[in-house]
């Protein structure tokens, strides 16, 4: 698990994101230039490594009744990879572009991170989503076994094979 201060860190790259220290030592960070009334990103980030981050817009992430997700165990891969799909969703982009959100889009000179999902088939074997040069990508291991133009595309051909989130 992440300390507080490296989810601090990890958060604080994004230059999209303000920082508001809340009661009992507790962080928000905003994203003043949402089109959305919603602007908190992440919401009561803890001294005890808890905290949450908004993914109400995100269809394909188990949120709670206000839209939250618990980041208490995330790695630093997976917690970069929502809150810059958050920050993308916020910001009236797809979740297709949450790679160069953060960060990764002010750094020029830096290749963003790839966004990734892993899905089971319905017989067990472990498939990898991958967006890469404009375009998803769905892996069975090394090898590629569809292509698609649009995350929506792919999440649809997804359902209709009775994948999984794994």
């Amino acid at each position: 698990m992440l300390t507080f201060q490296q989810k601090i860190d990890i958060i604080a790259s994004f230059p999209e994101l303000q920082r508001k220290d809340v009661s009992l030592g507790r962080v928000n960070f905003h994203f003043e230039e949402s089109v959305h009334d919603k602007k908190t990103v992440v919401y009561h980030l803890h001294p005890n490594g808890n905290g949450f981050v908004y993914a109400g817009l995100l269809g394909d992430v188990h949120v709670d009744s206000k839209g939250l997700v618990n980041i208490r165990d995330y790695s630093e891969e997976e917690l970069r990879r929502l809150v810059a799909r958050s920050i993308a969703s916020l910001s009236g982009d797809g979740p297709a572009d949450a790679e160069a959100s953060g960060s990764e889009r002010a750094a020029a000179n830096r290749k963003p991170l790839p966004v990734t999902e892993r899905w089971l088939s319905p017989g067990g074997e472990a498939y990898t989503l991958l967006f890469d040069e404009e375009m998803w990508y769905l892996y069975a291991g090394d090898a590629i076994d569809m292509a698609f133009e649009s995350y929506k595309e792919a999440l649809e051909y997804l359902a209709e094979e009775e994948f999984r989130r794994g």
